[in-house]
């Protein structure tokens, strides 16, 4: 009988946290996934950069930034897009998501696909983000992506295992 109330007890103990993790996630989608998407698409460096801590590990190929280098980067890029015309899509969906009430880790893949008058070039990758919960709002605080995995391009075939986060 004890074993039953034990095991009672961890399924309604495991079944609330999970509970309290999804809706911590669904917070986290509309407060700052849904804009980090809208930011993209609009072409709105401004609110892209405001989804960012005040310090930021940023991670890519080209190396390690700890001095929020990629927030001027962004300025640049957003502002070649509009100069060119550039429309941009963002999709992505989550691999993984481990999270409690002041902190997110996600994986994900992504893709990313811009066009103009000149052509359409997709862009697909993985992302590792840490997000924290400070005063209440949700920043990301540590950016790493990248379009090779143990060396292999990320294709069309690793974006499709899965089905992009709808809003």
């Amino acid at each position: 009988m004890q074993r039953i109330c034990l095991v009672v007890v961890l399924f309604f103990t495991t079944f609330g946290f999970t509970q309290e993790a999804e809706s911590v996630q669904k917070e986290i989608d509309q407060h700052l996934w849904k804009p980090f998407k809208a930011a993209f698409e609009n072409v709105d460096v401004i609110a892209l950069n405001a989804l960012y801590g005040e310090e930021v590990l940023r991670v890519t190929p080209n190396g390690i930034d700890t001095e929020n280098q990629f927030r001027a980067a962004n300025f640049k890029r957003f502002n070649d897009h509009k100069t060119s015309g550039t429309k941009v899509a963002l999709d992505f969906w989550f691999d993984s998501r481990h999270t409690n009430a002041t902190t997110s880790y996600e994986v994900g893949f992504y893709r990313m696909k811009l066009g103009n008058d000149e052509g359409t070039n997709t862009i697909y990758g993985q992302f590792h983000i840490v997000l924290r919960k400070t005063d209440g709002i949700w920043k990301i605080t540590q950016d790493w992506d990248t379009t090779e995995i143990n060396g292999d391009k990320i294709g069309p075939e690793d974006f499709e295992k899965q089905r992009p986060v709808k809003f």
